[in-house]
């Protein structure tokens, strides 16, 4: 199928690795024109180096912490400045590393709130203006299964996929009238070099492979191209009647 992104306009906030870089592979391979973002100057260059291959005029890359206000404005003026807009905003700002259990600080809740949810906000509201006096654009929420059933990931995490769901949801009513769709992808389990998945699968690679087959129908971890294709679909006009949805990929795993 056609998706008819060739020479869209893409910001993959969180892109130098994993499911950020998986999603950016996937617009590229659909000719799209992509940011790619990250905080780490060298991972960076990597996925740059990779990715660029044969299409360098249409990769851009910035480097630097998107959790910051500023620095989100300087990556926008920076894209803006090449390309003249934004088509698809993908959000894919995020960390699951929390303390279990119920006795948690403050502190604890605030640093997986501020990565998991208002990072994610900071960014909306940089760029949605832009897309607001284009009349027109996709905004994707890169959230997790975490935020929607009781997986035993640390209480804040979820909490705060929870709600940057329900952002995304009441977001995508507020913004229709101006020609702009909002969704979230919730993925699963999705393995990668360097991800959490990865680490535990180093760890105990049994217990984990027993997890997956009890726990995931399909029986095995995602890849980041996957939650990619789900993403280039939702921005997609293949999906123009899709918004305020949450489209989980998760193999199955979750029962609600």
């Amino acid at each position: 199928m056609d998706l008819a992104l060739a020479g869209k306009i893409v910001f993959v906030a969180g892109s130098s690795r994993g499911i950020g870089r998986g999603i950016a592979r996937v617009f590229l391979g659909e000719g799209a024109k992509v940011v790619l973002t990250g905080r780490d100057s060298g991972v960076l260059r990597t996925a740059c180096a990779e990715l660029c291959a044969g299409r360098e005029d249409r990769v851009a890359s910035f480097c630097g912490d998107l959790s910051s206000t500023p620095a989100i404005q300087d990556s926008l003026r920076q894209t803006m400045d090449r390309w003249g807009r934004v088509d698809v905003l993908v959000s894919n700002i995020g960390n699951g590393s929390g303390r279990a259990g119920w006795s948690l600080s403050a502190a604890d809740w605030e640093s997986l709130f501020e990565v998991n949810l208002w990072s994610a906000i900071r960014l909306v509201e940089v760029f949605l203006p832009a897309m607001v006096e284009a009349r027109g654009g996709v905004i994707l929420f890169i959230g997790s299964i975490a935020g929607l059933e009781s997986l035993g990931a640390p209480l804040p995490y979820s909490a705060a996929k929870a709600a940057l769901e329900k952002y995304a949801k009441d977001l995508a009513r507020q913004v229709a009238g101006h020609g702009i769709r909002v969704n979230t992808i919730a993925p699963g389990n999705v393995v990668f070099p360097g991800g959490s998945w990865q680490r535990r699968l180093d760890r105990d690679p049994a217990g984990v492979a027993s997890m997956i087959a009890r726990e995931v129908p399909l029986a095995r971890f995602g890849e980041p191209e996957e939650i990619g294709m789900a993403a280039a679909f939702l921005a997609s006009d293949r999906a123009s009647f899709i918004t305020g949805a949450c489209l989980v990929a998760d193999g199955g795993q979750t029962r609600a």
